[in-house]
This record gives C-alpha cells, structure tokens and sequence, in this order.
C-alpha cells in the first residue's frame, strides 16, 4: 500500500515510521517551515498530576506516556539512541503545603491505573534543591519518579531516519492535494506527482491552508511559543540526571546533559500569519518568570530561543482519523502544548488505522468531524 505522509513533525514522524516498519511503501513530505512545533516543544512526558477535567484528553495523555519506553527501547534497537529521553522525575513545586497536598492526592489516585508514575515522595525546600540546585529557597515539592523528558528535535530525526532505513523515502517540498470525485489520489509537489492510496496529514499549523482547495474548512488555529535554552557556567554539574521541574504557572525548566536548561514557554495568541520572529517581549517574559523560580539562572549563558507554532482545536482535543466525505484522506492535528507526549503514541494508532488494523484508543473521543466547518464546494 502507498501512503504519503505530508508534515514531518513528530507526529508525521512517527506515523512514517510505524507505516514502514509494518511494510507500507512510505513517502514522506515536509517543507520545512520555520516555526514546527516540534522544533520548539519542551519535551515534559508527565501528564499524570495535570488539572485538566477533560477524560478524553487525559487517557491520550497517558497512553502517551505509557508508550515511551517501549519505542524508545525499539529504537535504541535499531541503532537510535539520540533521543534526548531520559526518565528522571519530576518536581511540581508550590509555597502552599496544601496546594501540594492536593498534587499528591491526585499523583496517589492516579497511581491506580497509572502505575508508570512510580514512586510519588513529598519534599521539603532543602530537599528540593538539592535535586534542582538553582530553585528558589522557599519552594517545596511533590516528586514523581516516573517523569520524564525528551528533545523532540532529536526524537523526531531518530524517527525519521529509522522509517528511512525501513524504506521510507522524505522529500524536502511544497505538498498540494490532488483529488477527483472524493477521492484524494496524491500529492503534487511542483512538476512531481506522487500518486497514493492513502495520504495523511501531518501539517500541524499549516494543514488548513492544505485543505482549502479541497473545499475543507479546517477549523484548527494555533498558538505561538517562545522557549529559550541557556547553558550554565559550572561544567562539573551532572545535569543530564536533574529531575524537570513544573512550577504553579505555565512555565517550566527541563535540564540537559552538558549544563544545558530550557526554559519556556511564552503563550500566544491571535498571531497574524506565522510569524516566527524572536521577540523581545517573549524573551523578557520567559527570563523574568524562569528566574522567579530559579534565580540560579542568573549567570547562565543564553543559547538561542526556538519559536513553534502550537495547532489546536475549539475543545483542545486532538483530531485523529479519516477525514469525513473523503476516501484516503487522513488527518492528526490539535494536539496543542501536549504533542511530544502524545504525537509519538498518535503515530502509531494512525498507522493502524491507515491499515486497516484494530485500534487501542476509541477515535470517537477525537472526531476529524468536529474540526470541519461547513463545506465551500
């Protein structure tokens, strides 16, 4: 069966590599747009002390973060062991000892059917530090040893270049949609036609624009993100074993080996366009919020700030499955500020799908149909 794959993100990625190793004939196709949500996400697989009420968006979550020892093992397998993922825990810390209370309540309830938590440990401020050096004193924290994180650039490329050695082949172009009588049948890039059983969607901000000539109103906005990576001056500290680290805000702070930190992210809306610049404003408010909680950071040295663009929907659930009205149009977007934890998962259950295979997730919680505006043709 030939299926294209249009976006090489890492939900594209894992989708090309899960088609090739079951034996499809894979064509991946990406632009390479400045501003992929991969290239900027901070890679935190933790989703199990999140407030979020929405189940359905919890059970992708967490099937996410179940699912990555096995294909990281898999991958190591295969000779791909730059990956950036590391199970090194995590520190949700709070001033509020009922606050964290409340965090180690819900870690304990969740342990039921979530043992990948693992081990869930109260901690004092000195305790905390001593895991995290460069926090703020008065902070305490709830440990989650099961945490984990990841470079989702470098996941993403261990991916692609596995899918490749299963025979997939990537192609650097501009895709376009060619269809006739409901049916998509391939994909144009310039001169070149490469026609498909099967082509899925990967396009992440820029899928609506790739599914307008086809009369599709997809209804997915995205949102942009600044995150910034600095390197800190000691080179004897064994950062690469540092727990992440979630404070009560929107920020966080993911360490690295060789001293590097990341820190992030801004949130914004209502973007014109896709702009990707870098800006001041973004970097003010990423440094002032990221010293509040470790002023430790003061003397590192900054690197670069990565800019994404985050796709989501009108519920903030991802769209996952066929496209309705459309024979051999797939699609995977929406997928927000949670696409490393959930892409690599997604991926896989879209491969099955695409062949025709049993599932492990409902798709009914994550209907293509209520991303789709009313028809224009």
């Amino acid at each position: 069966m030939k299926i294209i794959v249009i976006g090489a993100g890492i939900a594209g990625a894992s989708t090309a590599y899960h088609l090739a190793k079951r034996g499809a004939d894979v064509l991946i196709i990406d632009r390479k747009d400045e501003g992929q949500a991969t290239d900027a996400a901070a890679g935190i697989i933790c989703p199990w002390l999140s407030q979020r009420r929405n189940q359905a968006w919890y059970r992708l979550a967490k099937a996410g973060a179940r699912y990555y020892p096995e294909l990281i093992d898999e991958l190591e397998s295969e000779g791909e062991t730059e990956t950036g993922y590391a199970k090194v825990g995590a520190l949700n810390i709070h001033m509020d000892q009922g606050k964290l209370g409340n965090m180690e309540e819900r870690a304990y309830k969740r342990l039921e059917d979530a043992p990948e938590i693992g081990e869930i440990t109260r901690l004092d401020e000195h305790s905390t530090r001593e895991l995290f050096p460069l926090l703020v004193e008065d902070h305490a924290s709830v440990h989650i040893s099961g945490a984990a994180r990841v470079d989702g650039r470098a996941l993403r490329n261990a991916l692609l270049r596995s899918a490749q050695r299963n025979g997939a082949k990537l192609v650097e172009a501009d895709a376009q949609l060619e269809f006739h009588a409901g049916r998509v049948t391939g994909v144009t890039c310039g001169a070149d036609y490469y026609p498909a059983d099967k082509v899925i969607v990967c396009a992440g901000a820029w899928a609506r624009q790739l599914m307008e000539p086809l009369g599709i109103d997809f209804q997915v906005r995205y949102q942009k993100a600044q995150i910034m990576h600095l390197q800190l001056p000691d080179a004897k500290l064994n950062t690469g074993e540092w727990p992440v680290v979630m404070p009560p805000s929107d920020q966080y702070l993911l360490a690295f080996e060789q001293q590097k930190i990341v820190v992030g992210a801004t949130h914004e809306n209502n973007i014109e366009g896709y702009d990707a610049r870098i800006t001041s404003g973004g970097m003010h408010e990423i440094l002032s919020k990221s010293l509040t909680w470790a002023p430790g950071l003061a003397d590192s040295t900054f690197q670069e700030v990565r800019v994404g663009f985050r796709p989501f929907t009108a519920d903030f659930l991802p769209v996952i499955g066929v496209v309705p009205g459309w024979e051999s149009l797939l699609v995977i977007n929406g997928l927000g500020a949670s696409g490393l934890t959930m892409g690599p998962f997604i991926g896989r259950e879209m491969a099955k799908l695409a062949l025709d295979m049993d599932l492990d997730i409902d798709l009914m919680d994550y209907e293509v149909r209520k991303a789709i505006g009313e028809s224009r043709m």
